[in-house]
């Protein structure tokens, strides 16, 4: 890290209002510059009051105000140490009230690293950023500095407490960041990880808002909040200012007790002209956690997963088979095969059902190429998870879908990172279930493999939703939607459903939910999903609006797989595949929405040669979809 203090020479032509400026604390000024120029986040403290000061940013997109002035506060219990106490501290004061810049440090990175697995096969870590340290100027023991670090594709600022042998605990009570937005942006609103999504504007919230919260500041401009690297915190929601217009602020779950050294989660703007351009770069949210700390990670394989739907040894069996023919990796029995699932009386380490033989069934799986997954309720995991996961690893189960976990406080915030780290040290696999969101930590432990947090097949959402979650659930990382295809409850086509399995992602991607093998005819277009893999080289956003449409393309070495879905209404997308090797020519395979098909599914396949130089016209009927294979 650079120790020179920064001098900002045209702070003045951001900060036009002279009433402002006079306020302004000159030696606390600094702005830093995303590494294509085109984003500016500015940080200052204005002087209230003798002794009273208050910290502020702002970021600039192509020198348009996309944030405004915005406080950056944290409120603490003031009741820090005996020292305090004895001080007489205001535990009502407002802790950053009193907090004086003792430096100001300027670092960049670029370096690029390889994932586990991915969205794409490497990830470029490029940012400039700045440090500012501070210290309580009637109690210098305890300092805290504020870190910004700025992307092409937006920016990161957290809290960061160093270490502190006299002052170590920190009580924090609520973060009251802001984000002060432009008039006539709209945000789609979802109150909980599994509701529905609203669009509106900044004013009259029923309640707080889910992150990622995607929001249109313009026709041509998209802005996402999101959270990184919350693992030793309370989750953030967002909600409305009651004392300032067009402002959002974080709104903790419950208060959290840290230990110094110790960094709060990121707040994360990201700033793009493209919607899509927000799916590409959701990177952002890994590169702000640390890097991979399972050593061999070897053992973690992604896959696709159905859902045994009758607990038996031989529904078992002939999901297995079926899993062969269409080349799935693993399957799942879900919940109450140890006995009720909400009862701690309950033994995840035997069975509790009647012909269920399942150290024969992971026999015979093994025997087969399948892998098992177990379903396992929060109580479950709770009482056993000293012994849970070795058990399982002994067994041969591969994974562990937990299920009705706990969400939001500190408390369970902790606690499951725990269990994440005890399935690793033990090569288990994880799925979290229900109204958990990751924050890029997949990215540190990749043994989490996917987690729910979405409103997906399990409650059969229409299309618009569908064409929605992309540009808004899918930003945290991946989602186990839950993909269904033969039950009679889908609100889409059946190509609509063959193309969520490109447009969503998910290292283990769950396929034919409800359904059971007996209801598959082996109809001819199941052999997009028989080769899609699921995890990638390359993804791009080639076209698509939230709400409306998406058209979404992946590469696995030198295949393609597309997938196209949009909302309630028919329309014809255009694209070309520039995205394709020049010189080369390709066959194209195309699943898509057909009544003529004399097949159940009405799905018709046919077959093209594109190249480069090829723009495909896809037409898509209402709650439909398409889905294409380009291989050499």
């Amino acid at each position: 890290m650079s120790r020179s203090v920064l001098l900002i020479a045209a702070f003045s032509t951001i900060i036009s209002n002279s009433s402002l400026a006079q306020t302004i604390l000159a030696e606390t000024k600094t702005s830093v510059l995303s590494p294509d120029k085109n984003i500016t986040v500015q940080f200052y403290q204005k002087q209230l009051a003798p002794g009273k000061r208050e910290m502020y940013y702002q970021l600039r997109y192509k020198n348009k105000s996309v944030i405004s002035e915005s406080a950056l506060d944290l409120q603490l219990d003031n009741n820090l140490s005996e020292r305090a106490m004895a001080l007489k501290v205001d535990k009502h004061a407002k802790w950053c009230e009193n907090l004086k810049v003792t430096g100001i440090y300027t670092s960049s990175q670029d370096t690029t690293w390889q994932p586990v697995y991915g969205e794409q096969s490497q990830i470029r870590d490029h940012y400039n950023a700045v440090t500012i340290e501070l210290v309580k100027d009637d109690n210098p023991i305890y300092r805290m500095n504020v870190e910004i670090r700025v992307y092409n594709e937006g920016a990161a600022i957290r809290y960061f407490f160093p270490e502190n042998p006299k002052g170590t605990y920190y009580r924090i009570m609520q973060e009251n960041t802001e984000f002060s937005l432009p008039e006539g942006t709209v945000a789609w609103h979802a109150s909980w990880a599994q509701a529905d999504y609203k669009l509106l504007s900044l004013k009259n919230w029923p309640d707080e808002s889910e992150r990622p919260l995607t929001m249109r500041v313009t026709p041509r401009l998209y802005v996402c909040l999101a959270e990184a690297g919350m693992t030793d915190y309370a989750r953030a929601k967002f909600k409305l200012s009651e004392s300032r217009p067009n402002t959002i602020l974080t709104s903790m779950y419950t208060p959290a007790d840290l230990i110094s050294p110790v960094g709060t989660p990121w707040r994360v703007i990201m700033v793009a002209e493209e919607p899509g351009d927000l799916i590409v770069n959701n990177s952002l949210l890994l590169n702000l956690n640390e890097p991979s700390k399972i050593k061999d990670p070897g053992w973690i394989k992604p896959g696709k997963i159905m859902r045994v739907m009758t607990q038996t040894t031989a529904a078992a069996k002939a999901n297995i088979d079926f899993a062969v023919k269409h080349n799935l990796q693993y399957i799942l029995f879900d919940w109450k095969w140890y006995g009720p699932a909400f009862s701690f009386s309950s033994d995840a380490t035997k069975v509790a059902i009647p012909d269920f033989d399942l150290p024969g069934i992971i026999q015979y799986g093994k025997e087969k190429g399948i892998g098992v997954w177990l379903y396992v309720n929060l109580q479950g995991i709770y009482a056993q998870s000293d012994s849970l996961f070795e058990v399982y690893h002994r067994w041969g189960v591969k994974g562990v879908k937990f299920g009705f976990v706990q969400a939001g406080s500190h408390r369970w915030t902790t606690w499951l990172e725990e269990m994440i780290h005890k399935a690793a040290y033990n090569n288990i696999m994880v799925n979290i279930h229900d109204d958990w969101r990751p924050t890029g930590e997949q990215r540190t432990w990749p043994n989490l493999m996917t987690a729910e947090g979405i409103r997906g097949n399990e409650e059969m959402p229409g299309a618009t939703h569908n064409t929605l979650l992309p540009f808004t659930r899918y930003i945290a990382g991946a989602a186990d939607y839950t993909i269904c295809y033969y039950d009679k409850r889908i609100k889409t086509t059946h190509a609509h459903q063959l193309a969520l399995a490109a447009v969503y992602y998910s290292p283990i991607q769950t396929l034919y939910w409800y359904d059971k093998p007996e209801m598959s005819n082996d109809e001819p277009e199941l052999e997009f999903w028989d080769h899609i893999p699921t995890t990638w080289d390359e993804t791009r956003v080639l076209t698509g609006a939230p709400g409306q449409w998406i058209t979404t393309a992946r590469r696995k070495g030198d295949e393609w797989f597309i997938g196209a879905i949009t909302n309630d209404e028919a329309r014809t997308v255009k694209f070309d595949c520039s995205f394709l090797s020049k010189g080369r020519t390709f066959t194209a395979r195309i699943y898509s929405d057909d009544a003529a098909v004399v097949t159940a599914t009405k799905v018709k396949v046919e077959e093209k040669k594109v190249t480069s130089d090829t723009v495909l016209e896809v037409k898509l009927q209402a709650s439909g979809g398409q889905a294409i294979w380009i291989k050499p």
